[in-house]
């Protein structure tokens, strides 16, 4: 019996899709089965093709999308985190380094930046496409940053957008790892229009001949109420409070039936990420810009990594699937200030430098 030599295999479609159409550079995330879940090559790739169109005459715009239908992107790949923690978290800090760098490369981009937001924009999806210049949601976009869930701290720069979202929604949104509707988007200043979905293929073909603006005209329409707007009040007066604890103490005594909710909410997650995220928050809206809160963040993210709930986070979420986190400490008021102060400590000669660098 003869054996038929193996066929070679296909090659494997790139992770990022890149290509021009008329005015426009199309960016696609190509990774549908983990809802294009970020990971470094996505990255690198990203950052080396938004480079070599801010430099190329012939494309006026840049739009990013998403491949599968599910969403633009679901975060980072945190399975890869949490292996990488396990192994001292090199991978993991070279990983931030440059998707920070993206981040930043995105909001100073020189030419249009189209994201479009359509399904889950979770995490790491956030940081590439809230920082855009033309920023669309539809009735179906789910926006958050639910990184409380996995006992780590918003990134990205998403610290700084849930710091200046209106009162305290984004500490809200941060405590409880809530997520955002296209037009709770719109309202929290993580997006600018709202295009139904079915209109989308429309917009984005449009975008090979039309200004970007030109084409937001054309097809978005009103986005309709803002589910968060209407608790501002019970929102601010309770996540005012300087502690987290004082913060939980308000929720339950509101009376507000959403309030009780968002205080169970807060009571499953890490208190060491709830405490660190407060802190982050309320700094960030006193440092001057994206590139300090990038800096600050990288300093939280690398602590982060040697925190024991941000690998236990992950393992109840991902990779057990128990959905019951062992936190450690296990109560908020275990965790100490100088524990969260370990999390904004310099990191010398290795800080991420985009602010001192003035980029």
């Amino acid at each position: 019996m003869t054996t038929q030599p193996a066929a070679p295999a296909e090659p494997a479609e790139p992770l990022v899709l890149a290509r021009t159409d008329g005015r426009v550079g199309r960016l696609t995330l190509n990774r549908p089965r983990a809802i294009n879940a970020l990971n470094h090559p996505m990255v690198d790739a990203l950052h080396q093709q938004l480079t070599a169109w801010a430099a190329d005459p012939s494309v006026a715009a840049v739009v990013i999308t998403g491949a599968g239908g599910r969403g633009l992107c679901a975060g980072g790949d945190i399975r890869f985190f949490h292996d990488d923690a396990k192994r001292g978290g090199a991978a993991a800090r070279a990983f931030f380094r440059a998707e920070y760098r993206l981040n930043h490369l995105v909001a100073g981009y020189p030419k249009p930046y189209v994201a479009v937001m359509d399904g889950l924009v979770l995490g790491g999806g956030v940081g590439i496409s809230a920082h855009g210049s033309v920023r669309v949601v539809t009735e179906r976009s789910a926006v958050g940053m639910p990184e409380t869930t996995i006992g780590f701290v918003p990134d990205v720069g998403g610290s700084r957008l849930l710091a200046l979202a209106p009162g305290e929604l984004g500490t809200h949104l941060a405590l409880t790892a809530g997520s955002m509707t296209g037009p709770d988007a719109l309202y929290c200043g993580f997006a600018d229009h709202f295009v139904p979905s079915e209109r989308l293929p429309d917009f984005t073909a449009a975008l090979a001949d039309l200004e970007p603006h030109d084409a937001v005209r054309r097809f978005a329409t009103e986005p309709g109420p803002a589910p968060l707007a209407g608790q501002r009040d019970w929102i601010d007066a309770c996540y005012a409070a300087d502690t987290v604890e004082e913060i939980v103490a308000r929720l339950l005594a509101s009376g507000v039936p959403e309030a009780k909710e968002a205080a169970e909410l807060i009571g499953a997650k890490s208190p060491t990420a709830l405490k660190v995220t407060l802190a982050a928050l309320r700094r960030s809206r006193r440092l001057p810009s994206l590139a300090a809160a990038l800096d600050q963040e990288y300093r939280v993210s690398v602590a982060g990594l040697h925190t024991p709930d941000f690998v236990e986070g992950i393992r109840a979420q991902v990779v057990d699937k128990d959905r019951n986190p062992r936190w450690s400490p296990a109560t908020l008021p275990e965790v100490t200030e100088p524990e969260v102060a370990r999390h904004f400590a310099t990191l010398g000669p290795d800080e991420l430098g985009l602010a001192a660098a003035g980029e």
